[in-house]
């Protein structure tokens, strides 16, 4: 027993290391790094070194947990300000738009290859959902009009939701059992249920966090990320949708003044890494190559289907049913198009059929993945240089400071650290411009290495560590100016008597 748990401790290990440097080769190459990982996946397979897995049923349950911490990744580090005008959108685009993209597959996949209704429709409800892995790691590296990213990014962290629930319905045999006014009321619950339940955990999290004075840094992170889960279980067991609770949970709490908030965000982007590593790696065990030649053929007519018909037209009705989605110019709507891309999600959904025996749903899963690695390497390789073509490429913006707070609790107090980064509006201001409240006060600079106690004349740097010590009803009204100041610089207007900033 123990020579067996070295053995598998050692492979992973290896495989984890091995996935870790890959990433910087793939960046180099201008590869995703999901495809390495599924290669690598496909490597030491039964194909490969001889590995042995076909457990459909348990690639499901380890692949809902990664995804669960892929999404509270995604909601951990979305900003509000950023995510709030696009909401709408995002919202017909998981609904609507996944509603069009399912019946405009399932019409090609049932007319060109000659598959029954149920199994066509089924091809479209697991390839409608754009992937959370695939749209966070693609889009963060390209410099992009924060609102289309914040679009893409809000759609795949609730697209998840519905589909979910079409792949169960199609997967089970002759199809979904109740009227399709049923079916429709039932996913209208599941996603309202669903975003209470996250707001709840976010919210009561946020209180727990901020007040609860843990006796180590260290155990706030792992809070955050158990209440993410949290969110999961409670929607899971209110047979509403976990994923969107996670999601709205992340999102409540990556928005919130909490303790140690980078090293939260820091412990959530390498769980997340870690998560897609060990996802994609276990797809490409499960996978059979010597079976994806066969997929190959369907795996391109439903790709282009969903690529040039079913995606495009799902943008363009759900920017046309949406107010905000009106104000779209086409380049932006065919970027929205262009970037729907498809990874880790919808292989997982794959296999549910699989481990359920559905009737066609070797070939399916078979399809899916030979899809999704021909279609990422089309579409991710080509966004850069799409969005040139388009002319969408944002101009550089200021750059938002990250605040790291510890709670002195006893004082009632709190210890503000900032790092004044490249392209911070901070740089070039003096310590009396930022005129902090009443309670807050710039206590250290540390500049190279060196700490100094600053006076009101000390001119900030690029690279200046700043430690402030605000008393705990300072705090907010404190770091709303810090953040006014990195975007604007010191100019940023500030109106002292009623504690907020002119936006």
């Amino acid at each position: 027993m123990t020579g067996g748990l070295d053995l598998a401790l050692l492979v992973g290990a290896a495989v984890l290391l091995v996935a870790v440097a890959a990433v910087r080769l793939s960046t180099r190459l201008g590869l995703p790094s999901l495809l390495v990982y599924l290669f690598i996946g496909m490597v030491i397979g039964e194909a490969g070194f001889g590995i042995h897995f076909d457990d459909a049923d348990l690639t499901r349950t380890l692949g809902f947990c990664a995804l669960i911490m892929i999404i509270a990744e995604g909601g951990l580090t979305a900003r509000w300000s950023t995510l709030r005008p696009v909401l709408g959108l995002s919202a017909v685009l998981a609904t609507v738009g996944v509603a069009v993209s399912v019946a405009v597959v399932g019409v090609v996949v049932h007319f060109v290859l000659g598959l029954d209704w149920r199994l066509s429709l089924l091809y479209g409800a697991v390839l409608s959902s754009t992937d959370a892995a695939a749209v966070f790691a693609t889009l963060r590296v390209l410099r992009l009009p924060p609102r289309l990213v914040a679009t893409l990014e809000a759609e795949s962290g609730m697209n998840d939701a519905p589909v979910v629930l079409l792949v169960l319905l199609l997967s089970v045999a002759g199809g979904p059992s109740h009227p399709w006014w049923y079916e429709l009321l039932l996913v209208g619950y599941e996603l309202a249920a669903g975003t209470a339940i996250g707001l709840t955990v976010g919210v009561v999290g946020r209180w727990l966090l901020r007040h609860a004075a843990l006796p180590a840094a260290g155990l706030y992170p792992i809070a955050a990320v158990a209440l993410t889960f949290l969110a999961y279980a409670a929607g899971a067991a209110a047979h509403a949708s976990g994923f969107l609770a996670v999601y709205v949970a992340g999102v409540v709490l990556g928005n919130s003044r909490l303790p140690h908030r980078r090293a939260i965000l820091g412990f959530a982007d390498g769980l997340a890494w870690v998560a897609q590593i060990g996802l994609f790696v276990l797809l490409g065990l499960l996978v059979a190559p010597d079976r994806l030649g066969r997929a190959l053929v369907p795996a391109l007519v439903v790709g282009f289907a969903l690529v040039l018909l079913a995606r495009p037209l799902s943008v363009w009705i759900s920017a046309l049913v949406t107010r905000g989605g009106r104000r779209l110019a086409w380049r932006s709507q065919a970027f929205l198009s262009w970037a729907g891309l498809r990874g880790a999600v919808p292989i997982v959904l794959a296999t549910i059929p699989l481990s359920l025996d559905s009737p066609g749903a070797e070939g399916l899963f078979d399809a899916v993945f030979v899809l999704v690695i021909i279609f990422t390497l089309l579409q991710a390789g080509t966004l850069a240089p799409v969005a040139r073509r388009l002319g969408i490429i944002a101009p550089a913006e200021a750059v938002e400071i990250h605040v790291e707070a510890a709670p002195l609790e006893r004082m009632h107090a709190d210890v503000l650290q900032i790092e004044i980064e490249p392209g911070s509006r901070l740089a070039g201001v003096h310590i009396d411009e930022l005129r902090l409240p009443v309670g807050a006060v710039v206590t250290l600079v540390v500049r190279d290495g060196a700490g100094f106690v600053p006076g009101p004349d000390t001119r900030l740097r690029t690279g200046d560590d700043l430690l402030i010590v605000t008393t705990a009803a300072a705090r907010d009204v404190a770091e709303r100016r810090l953040r006014a100041v990195s975007r604007r610089g010191r100019l940023a207007r500030w109106h002292g008597e009623h504690g907020h900033e002119q936006r």
